[in-house]
């Protein structure tokens, strides 16, 4: 005795269809970081020691910005 087999219907993508919020933000954030090298290889200088890199790096995003 054999039992049925039911194949599943495949998925319609369509308007339906949902990315996770990953696939849209790991591509963007590294676009950003990818400019951001870009933007800030012209104006390479010694590192004085007196900020931090955090600050650093908020500082290229603004000026990187605007």
């Amino acid at each position: 005795m054999s039992a049925p087999t039911h194949t599943p219907a495949p998925r319609a993508l369509g308007a339906n269809a949902r990315l996770h919020w990953w696939a849209l933000a790991l591509p963007a954030l590294a676009f950003g970081l990818l400019l951001l090298l870009l933007a800030g290889s012209g104006q390479a200088q010694a590192h004085s020691g007196a900020t931090s890199s955090l600050v650093q790096v908020t500082e290229q995003l603004l000026n990187a910005a605007g």
